[in-house]
């Protein structure tokens, strides 16, 4: 008979988690770091309590906020080492669901272990149990079915050993990995069972770098040949891959310039010649001039988002054909490109031994363009980050029907503070460090932060822009540092994602992990500001005011937030800044401390970076009373979306 030890379902899965391993190219490491939660009761809080092993039981404020931070963690990582994340049952659980989602829509991994209701049903309804009279096997952790890769909820002790060995299938699988959800009854995490031994030996899951098929490099080197003017993308495949030198060798020997998604900025620094900065829907000058005239985009590790494609409209040359790199058959497929199925590193390999025999280059009158377009692009960064308010005659970057002199007057009156969005960026790239990692996700901030930030060192920019979740910032700026704590790490964030969810901002303080956080109050939803009034609306429910109450509207005053007194509350050091001389000293100060830091720093609304001949198709109003809107339909979305529509 086989050996077995007997323990709860909670005990086995504390010991399997500990002899889990991911190995890549040789390096083998623990797969899992800790265990974000708190409480725990007497599952998975009894059996960390009792033998933890090494994993870290790390306690968060806000189940939504520690997964976040468990996500900033992993995707700093690479995807080589992840965290955990358990839940009581009910809201605990629901909590972590949004998180999920962002993890998924990121391809991150991040387990999460949400407690679930008795599967026993004898305490039934149980305290915070979802009821559902059309089938009493639902309950509330089914909601992470629609966010995950995989799910399973272990009903029977036994159960435990496939939804492991399922789990940690998908959490290493380049192509499906995301959130994995393993439901734990309350009931059932308590219970012992004889589990064998080889269940706990030590698994070294192998993240391979899959070749692509001879044929399919044969047929892109047909297709590169054919084409005078091609483009690459940097795709987040590129960076989890870790083929960021491949990628930059190859763009180097044969002259092709590359643009960069969200995902995969800030792995080849800004000032690479052939480096075009952020492309699409939130990309800068430089990239966006070359994609419209492109006959070949050869997108690499990228999911082509609406972001990247601008709705599928920017790629604008009449002969424009698609050639897609990626480890995921369902992302090669997309844009109806020729698909090259395979690891970014591996198949960049193949592909520069075929085409060097082919004897490859862009020519110079291509590779005139290219250096003209990187040049613009400089000079344009360096005026965006040099502006200054400058009273009445200023005209901010976004110019449109919202009544920016009137707004800057209530502001400079409420706040005292005239600092331009882009002037606050330029300070900061100025004054960081080269190796510091700035933390964004939401608002108008990635979209000026893939246009202008000047990512200089590996690995110093993570943005979440798949599913741009609000509340992501300062919680992930955390996973992040746990993540590579001898970095400085920047949380940038807008005033409406601060007060969404910054929990685990204390947390910061009591596991001696600093974070800086920059807060950038304009008292106002800016994106979705600048979205609603450049599609014909006028500027409503976007800027934080009083309701009025003689017009019972939101059209009162700005709502003043003081949000260094908010941080100090915790521990943090914290600074308040007006002006750009301010906001240096605060960053020099922010350096010397060894708790969390936060800069409440006043911006000027409508003073974010505007777009670079994109377009975003946003839902227009075909039927509408306002001559605006109709307008805006007119000549606007309808001639690009009929454009746009391909694949």
């Amino acid at each position: 008979m086989a050996k077995t030890e007997r323990m709860t379902v909670a005990q086995a899965l504390v010991k399997f988690l500990n002899n889990q391993y991911v190995e890549f190219d040789g390096k083998e490491q623990p797969m899992f770091e800790g265990i974000f939660g708190h409480g725990n009761v007497v599952g998975i809080g009894q059996a960390l309590e009792e033998d933890a092993g090494h994993l870290i039981m790390r306690m968060g404020r806000n189940e939504q906020g520690m997964a976040h931070a468990a996500m900033g963690f992993a995707k700093q990582k690479r995807r080589k080492q992840m965290y955990a994340c358990t839940s009581s049952v009910g809201p605990g659980a629901m909590n972590m669901v949004t998180a999920a989602a962002t993890a998924t829509a990121n391809c991150i991994p991040v387990l999460f272990l949400p407690g679930d209701t008795y599967a026993d049903r004898q305490p039934d309804p149980v305290l915070q149990q979802m009821e559902q009279p059309a089938s009493l096997s639902i309950t509330a952790n089914d909601a992470f079915r629609a966010v995950s890769k995989y799910f399973d909820r272990v009903t029977r002790p036994e159960i435990l050993m496939t939804a492991c060995i399922n789990a940690m299938r998908v959490l290493t699988d380049p192509a499906e990995t995301g959130a994995v959800c393993i439901a734990l009854p309350q009931d059932v995490e308590g219970e012992a069972w004889d589990y064998p031994t080889c269940f706990f030996k030590k698994r070294v899951h192998h993240i391979e770098r899959t070749k692509p098929s001879e044929r399919a490099i044969e047929e892109a080197v047909a297709l590169i040949r054919r084409k005078k003017r091609p483009m690459m993308i940097f795709g987040g495949g590129v960076k989890y891959s870790e083929a960021e030198e491949p990628f930059r060798a190859f763009a180097e020997k044969y002259g092709i310039p590359f643009g960069e998604t969200q995902a995969g900025k800030g792995e080849i620094s800004w000032t690479h010649p052939l480096n075009m900065g952020g492309l699409g829907e939130t990309g800068g000058l430089a990239a966006n001039t070359l994609a419209k005239e492109a006959d070949l985009v050869i997108g690499i590790g990228t999911r082509y988002t609406d972001f990247t494609t601008s709705s599928k409209w920017i790629y604008q040359h009449p002969e424009v054909e698609f050639l897609n790199i990626n480890i995921s058959r369902f992302h090669a497929y997309k844009m109806d490109g020729l698909q090259v199925v395979g690891d970014a590193g591996v198949s960049l390999a193949m592909l520069d031994a075929a085409l060097e025999k082919a004897g490859y280059h862009v020519s110079d009158g291509y590779a005139a363009d290219i250096r003209a377009a990187k040049d613009a692009y400089e000079k344009e960064v360096a005026r965006l980050f040099a502006i200054e308010y400058t009273g009445e005659d200023f005209v901010p970057e976004v110019n449109d029907d919202f009544d920016f002199q009137k707004a800057a007057k209530e502001f400079l009156e409420v706040t005292g503070g005239a600092l331009p969005q882009t002037r606050v960026l330029g300070v900061l790239d100025a004054c960081i460090g080269e190796d510091a990692i700035v933390v964004g996700a939401s608002g108008s901030l990635p979209g000026d932060m893939q246009r202008a930030w000047c990512a200089k060192t590996k690995g110093s920019y993570h943005v979440e822009y798949g599913f741009s979740c609000m509340g992501y910032e300062v919680n992930a700026a955390l996973g992040v540092k746990l993540a590579e704590p001898e970095r400085e790490v920047y949380a940038l964030v807008g005033d409406a994602a601060y007060m969404m969810l910054h929990s685990e901002l204390p947390v910061s303080i009591a596991e001696h992990k600093k974070i800086n956080v920059i807060v950038f109050d304009n008292m106002t939803n800016g994106c979705i500001n600048n979205l609603e009034i450049g599609h014909g609306q006028g500027s409503y429910g976007t800027e934080i005011r009083f309701r009025n109450e003689t017009t019972g509207a939101l059209d009162g005053g700005f709502v003043p937030v003081d949000f260094a007194m908010n941080a100090a509350s915790y521990g943090c050091k914290t600074y308040t800044v007006h002006t750009a001389e301010e906001l240096k000293a605060a960053l020099e100060d922010a350096k010397k401390q060894e708790v969390s830091t936060l800069i409440d720093c006043k911006v000027l609304p409508k003073t974010m970076v505007h777009g670079y001949g994109d377009w975003w198709r946003v839902g227009v109003a075909e039927v509408a009373k306002s001559e605006k809107v109709q307008k805006v339909y007119r000549e606007i979305m309808k001639p690009n979306y009929d454009a746009a529509r391909k694949y």
